[in-house]
């Protein structure tokens, strides 16, 4: 049988016919997102995510194009929607920081309790960049160890810690 057969088939219902057109276009489409995400978990999901609006959706498809184009359709927009949500909840996220820090300096300066600048400064690193610099300088962990909480190599830690002390410098200054 013919993909347009297949396609008239599960247009009108058919649950076989969606079933073999959708194994037949999985690694297609899993493939294509793969490359633009660079990310085979979120590319897995969003190929599922794919295959369920197109398993909602079927009777929109109006064969105005190929059938695989209408899933890369569904794919891309999908993933478009993703990094939106990703992008507003890290937003967020940042908003709650620094009003999480802003909170902590007014409960330091209501016991009349010294807020240091560097603590400031510190919220103002990358997480990768402040937590090593914070193990290693706080908590007097070395750099072995370092690596050895974040899963990250001895180099990498000293690097990161090397990196975030030179920004406090600069932003201290």
């Amino acid at each position: 049988m013919e993909e347009q057969d297949w396609l008239d088939r599960a247009t009108q219902g058919d649950r076989t016919a969606l079933s073999r057109l959708l194994q037949q276009h999985y690694d297609f489409v899993y493939k294509y997102l793969l490359k633009i995400t660079l990310n085979p978990s979120m590319a897995e999901d969003l190929t599922q995510d794919t295959m369920i609006r197109c398993i909602e959706k079927i009777n929109l498809y109006n064969a105005k194009s190929k059938f695989s184009s209408w899933l890369i359709t569904i794919a891309t927009r999908l993933m478009i929607d993703q990094a939106r949500r990703r992008k507003r909840e890290k937003k967020w996220q940042e908003e709650q920081q620094v009003q999480a820090l802003r909170q902590m300096q007014w409960r330091a300066e209501s016991r009349n309790e010294a807020w240091p600048d560097v603590l400031n400064t510190l919220a103002e690193l990358p997480e990768e960049s402040r937590i090593p610099v914070i193990l290693k300088h706080y908590y007097g962990y070395t750099y072995e160890e370092i690596g050895q909480i974040l899963a990250i190599a001895e180099g990498t830690a000293k690097s990161r810690v090397h990196n975030a002390l030179k920004q406090l410098r600069k932003e201290l200054v």
